[in-house]
């Protein structure tokens, strides 16, 4: 995980007309890339002939990048790092994180700061999460098929690597925020960050094979700003 990498992004925030609710402005954008992206790795599943059943003959590969049209960067976390002056209370609906045919459902997971991760097992047979954090508590939990869901939350901001000691290829993130302002690019790349009070704020944006990427932005009222990212991708 490539967390110390910082790139300081230069594109000029735009004044949109206004679509947010009264007295709060929006930032929305687009997470792209330029130069070429990492080539996939294949997974060899091999050793584990329960898994390999699930795929017909069809290769699974890692999702370090995954690109999308017109240069879309997937799985991208935006989020709000620096100027709110109170977060908004922590949401009591846990998030889902389902282990299902050998892998995990969603690469990267953000969630608030004690919400519960309510962590399921679609698969016929067991696996093992083992979230591995620096700052918050580690533990790894083995889940057998059928088992019922169980629920986690963490008390420090962090981005956590998690993997399966089963299954060595199963691999994805926690990203654990302070901020209810966040979102995690799909295919499109696009992002939203809407009912931001007036004020000056630090958009980041942090990707696990490219690093970070952040801007200055300032809200003045009920108006939206267009921030975009571009990440420098090598192979």
């Amino acid at each position: 995980m490539r967390l110390e990498r910082l790139v300081i992004a230069g594109l000029a925030a735009v004044s949109l007309p206004a679509m947010a609710g009264s007295g709060t402005g929006v930032i929305s954008g687009r997470v792209t890339y330029t130069g070429t992206l990492m080539r996939p790795d294949a997974i060899n599943m091999s050793k584990q002939p329960e898994c390999v059943k699930l795929y017909s003959g069809r290769q699974l590969t890692t999702e370090k990048a995954v690109g999308g049209p017109g240069n879309a960067l997937e799985n991208v976390v935006v989020y709000i790092s620096a100027g709110e002056s109170q977060a908004t209370e922590v949401p009591a609906t846990p998030v889902n994180f389902d282990q299902q045919n050998c892998r995990y459902a969603t690469h990267v997971l953000a969630f608030r700061v004690g919400q519960d991760v309510s962590i399921s097992n679609s698969d016929p047979f067991s696996h093992n999460i083992h979230p591995i954090p620096k700052l918050n508590r580690e533990w790894n939990r083995i889940q057998p098929a059928g088992t019922p869901p169980f629920s986690y939350s963490y008390d420090k901001e962090e981005i956590i690597p998690v993997k399966c000691n089963i299954h060595s290829w199963m691999q994805a993130y926690f990203v654990v925020l302070k901020t209810s302002h966040f979102a995690v690019t799909g295919e499109d790349g696009q992002f939203r960050l809407p009912e931001l009070p007036p004020g000056k704020y630090t958009v980041t944006a942090w990707q696990e094979a490219y690093g970070t990427l952040r801007q200055e932005i300032s809200i003045s009222g009920s108006e939206t700003r267009a921030v975009n990212f571009v990440f420098q991708a090598t192979p």
